[in-house]
């Protein structure tokens, strides 16, 4: 059996996507987000990460936003190939296997500092990237698809090798068992400092810098693999694969630093304007691995495995993005709110070069609006559109993006002029996708499916 060939794919699954925003990226900083998703252009401290800039419109002193959200998120993947029928456990050519991704709570502060009607000081601290786990309890098609494919093989070949004829060994061959694991988690932790400058009394800009510290891990095995057959005229035999057994526990960190600029336009009393620009930012993790011997022996010459190598530096740069946003007041007590996002994941460097593999960046489009029902009730509700621009070579089983519809609705209640507390929900809609890989066994089919909800609460003060 090809021993390098199945240590690759069990490497090449194991990372994790980002809950909301581009592939890599978070934007649901808080609970506001959650209730209003069109934030790019609102003049709020629950708005310091989608529009900084805006910040410089906040009355002097100071203003401090402390938010916590529980995501949870499903990963489906449906699996159809021709010699799933042999699993002895599930023998059906078609298999499903589903993971969840659970953040049971997000943190988040945000705080500014206004003074002389020009400047403002802020600081802001959450997770953009990653923010939860994902765990298969029974592995992964992908990897399954491998490991039957090399079992098949590897015992119709030894059958040959003693004397079976090719026609007839295929028939001698009765199935497989095996055990799988897999569980990753991905965190991306950022501290943003940065000031703002009104230039005009109705145009300000900002400035600032986003420290990154990355950390990764995954975990997984394939063990207790048995394979199955019987030769004419004997009981069935079983060959047991202890060789074959996988195990990894590999942990990457790393830290960088991201350049952040906005502006805001108060155009006048009805319309808002601004922008942002997250610079593209070299990001390099490094390993500390724990193998199993025959894993860290095939390390020595498989060039996907040897990413993960202890003491590898893994390459995972943060994207640039670019986003704009609008805000109209029809009348003093309802606010709607635009916003359009671009992130440069093509040109946001990979381990392995698997920038190649995306077809273009990630575009996303929202819409939101806010009324105030009273003076100390103010009822939201909005809509984001995202859209991946990935290749089917890029889908796999753990790291998969599909484009989706998001929904947001909520509520702020202001309890008094300097509090606020709001209460958010955000549902994604996925759309499904369906990607077809020709092996030597056959069409390997895989359907893609995810589900996303969000929960948030957040208080809003001001000194």
């Amino acid at each position: 059996m090809n021993k390098k060939t199945m240590i690759c794919a069990f490497v090449a699954l194991m990372t994790t996507p980002a809950m909301a925003g581009g592939l890599l990226t978070n934007t649901n900083l808080n609970a506001s987000f959650l209730r209003q998703m069109s934030q790019d252009g609102i003049i709020d401290i629950t708005g310091i990460y989608a529009n900084p800039a805006g910040t410089a419109f906040l009355a002097p002193g100071f203003h401090m936003s402390l938010n916590a959200q529980n995501a949870k998120q499903s990963r489906d993947i449906t699996t159809s190939f021709p010699l799933f029928a042999y699993n002895r456990n599930n023998p059906q050519a078609t298999h499903r296997y589903e993971g969840d991704a659970l953040a049971p709570i997000i943190p988040s502060i945000h705080l500014s500092y206004n003074w002389a009607e020009r400047w403002s000081v802020n600081a802001s601290f959450g997770l953009t990237g990653g923010g939860g786990k994902c765990e298969f309890d029974d592995g992964l098609g992908s990897f399954e698809a491998l490991y039957a494919g090399q079992i098949y093989s590897g015992v119709i070949g030894t059958l040959i090798g003693n004397g079976i004829s090719p026609e007839m060994a295929p028939g001698l061959y009765k199935g497989y068992e095996l055990d799988a694991y897999m569980k990753g988690n991905s965190y991306q932790f950022s501290l943003t400092l940065g000031s703002t400058y009104r230039i005009l009394d109705n145009l300000s800009a900002f400035l600032g810098i986003r420290g990154i510290y990355g950390t990764n891990n995954y975990q997984g095995y394939v063990r207790d693999v048995v394979a199955y057959y019987q030769l004419p005229g004997q009981p069935e035999a079983s060959m047991p694969l202890k060789d074959q057994e996988l195990l990894m526990d590999a942990d990457q960190t790393g830290i960088t630093a991201q350049p952040i600029i906005g502006m805001d336009w108060r155009v006048n009393d009805r319309w808002n304007v601004a922008f942002k620009y997250d610079m593209p930012t070299k990001l390099t993790l490094k390993n500390s691995t724990e193998m199993n011997e025959f894993t860290a022996q095939t390390a020595q010459g498989n060039e996907t495995l040897a990413q993960f190598r202890d003491g590898h530096h893994y390459r995972e740069d943060v994207p640039a993005i670019l986003a704009v946003g609008v805000q109209y007041k029809p009348f003093e007590t309802l606010r709607v709110s635009g916003g359009w996002h671009y992130y440069f994941d093509k040109q946001s460097k990979k381990e392995g070069d698997k920038q190649d593999l995306i077809d273009g960046g990630t575009m996303e489009f929202s819409a939101g609006a806010e009324y105030d029902v009273t003076s100390w009730l103010t009822l939201s509700g909005s809509w984001q559109w995202t859209h991946y621009n990935v290749s089917d070579a890029f889908m796999n089983d753990l790291s998969f993006n599909v484009s989706s519809n998001a929904i947001g609705m909520g509520f702020r209640v202001n309890a008094s002029e300097r509090c606020s507390i709001d209460f958010g929900y955000m549902h994604n809609f996925y759309h499904t996708r369906d990607v077809e890989t020709q092996t030597a066994a056959g069409v390997k089919a895989d359907h893609y499916y995810r589900r996303n909800r969000v929960l948030g609460v957040g208080l809003n003060m001001k000194f």
